[in-house]
């Protein structure tokens, strides 16, 4: 409010002057006792202009009667424009312009009562004053509106980014989480099934309980390699140069089905020979599918339970076929491809996998009993 406050000093000074002055040439302006009364009310609500824009404006345009009237100075002029252009810059263009209409009304209604000789000059500098504010206003009000503009798309802005940022995060949380229960879940299934075998055959077969013993062993160190292999690549800055082992692909699975084998579930594979050019993510995605199954195997089939392992390549496509004669779960149907899958990460894993290269994935009970994998991805041969 200093900056208005000081307009409207000023303008109200200037009008006290012209008072002063015509008092000091014998030509006094209007009924002395009301100038200063007057000046003060014409000029006072301008302090208020941007916190009451409407109520100052009407207000101003009602005082500009009587000041006008009494011809006292420069505020019945530059009060109503300043209002009109605080109007259009804080309000809106259509209050202004009902503004506008109501200032035309009160100055042609004033006309009659003006001196013809004063007609003439003061509806050019009225019409050009408004004008003048018109456009400063329009100006101010443009500005107005693009950094009110810019200010919401900036925030709109960092609140998207705060939004990706916390999907980045739970993204990479899932990713993390899918890769530790593909490395932990297999080996860990393997060691207990082993861990039962041997405690069962400690006594009567210490020689299958040592042969138990070292696969578990085995199994461990392998998942212990490859949980140091992850957390290097998390630990980034400090594994930088350091050599780190590649990722398991569709060459490892006849390792991977033998580890299931020594953990006593018999297991038929058929691989054909031309997997080898698979781009390397289609082909960790395979072996990931065929680890969760074979793990699944494992946990849920029960005693003497064998399975099944098909890779083929059909046309652009490689599907991938993994069925056991065990237990599995009641189900009248597979699991459809799209929407929810049951179970936990395991199974939400694979048919993320799949999806990620644009493939499908049915999960369920079979049709002879057992559980069946089975999953379409199609693929483009590496150049």
């Amino acid at each position: 409010m200093a900056g208005d406050s000081l307009v409207a000093a000023v303008i109200g000074l200037i009008d006290i002057t012209f008072f002063v002055l015509a008092l000091r040439e014998a030509t006094p302006i209007g009924p002395g006792v009301l100038v200063v009364p007057v000046d003060i009310a014409m000029v006072a609500p301008i302090a208020f202009r941007r916190k009451y824009p409407l109520t100052v404006a009407y207000l101003l345009a009602a005082i500009a009667i009587a000041h006008s009237m009494l011809n006292l100075g420069i505020g019945a002029l530059c009060g109503p424009a300043i209002a009109l252009y605080t109007v259009l810059a804080y309000v809106g263009r259509r209050q202004a312009i009902y503004y506008l209409g109501v200032l035309i009304v009160v100055n042609a209604a004033q006309l009659p009562f003006a001196d013809r000789n004063d007609v003439g000059p003061t509806t050019v500098v009225l019409v050009l004053s408004l004008a003048l504010c018109w456009v400063i206003g329009e100006f101010v009000g443009a500005r107005r509106a693009y950094h009110d503009e810019v200010e919401a798309r900036l925030h709109l802005l960092e609140t998207e980014r705060d939004q990706a940022a916390r999907i980045a995060v739970a993204e990479e949380r899932s990713r993390i989480a899918r890769e530790l229960h593909d490395v932990v879940a297999h080996a860990v299934s393997v060691m207990v099934v082993q861990a039962d075998g041997a405690s069962y055959a400690i006594e009567a077969n210490p020689a299958l309980a040592e042969r138990a013993v070292r696969t578990i062993s085995k199994t461990g160190r392998g998942a212990l390699a490859e949980l140091r292999r992850l957390l290097d690549v998390l630990r980034s800055e400090t594994s930088a140069g350091e050599p780190r082992v590649p990722q398991p692909g569709v060459e490892a699975l006849a390792e991977l089905v033998e580890r299931v084998r020594s953990a006593g579930v018999p297991v038929h594979v058929d691989l054909p020979p031309s997997l080898g050019d698979l781009p390397t993510g289609v082909s960790l995605g395979i072996y990931r599918i065929v680890q969760e199954s074979l793990t699944n195997t494992l946990k849920h089939a029960g005693r003497g339970a064998k399975a099944e392992v098909r890779v083929r390549r059909d046309g652009d496509r490689v599907l991938v076929e993994v069925d056991d004669d065990g237990a599995g779960r009641a189900s009248s149907s597979l699991v459809p491809s799209r929407g929810a899958l049951p179970g936990g990460n395991g199974l939400i894993g694979m048919r993320e996998r799949a999806h990620v290269f644009g493939g499908d994935l049915e999960v369920g009970p079979g049709d002879t009993g057992g559980w069946r994998v089975r999953a379409s991805i199609p693929v483009e041969v590496a150049q």
